[in-house]
């Protein structure tokens, strides 16, 4: 649970759309855990796509 609430910590703090790479990079988290990770937010409604493979905050 600590890796969910790194990537969404850094999602919160961006204010550009990043793609799963760049969170990876970004929070340490390894990558597959970050697809994971992202999935879970996607389908909490908490992550939009505002184009292909960049993800951000919804708002």
């Amino acid at each position: 649970m600590a890796n969910y609430e790194a990537v969404l910590a850094f999602f919160g703090k961006t204010d550009v759309p990043v793609s799963a790479g760049q969170v990876a990079t970004e929070t340490g988290v390894d990558r597959k855990e970050v697809d994971k990770i992202m999935a879970q937010l996607k389908k909490e409604e908490k992550i939009a796509s505002p184009k292909r493979c960049y993800w951000e905050l919804k708002k």
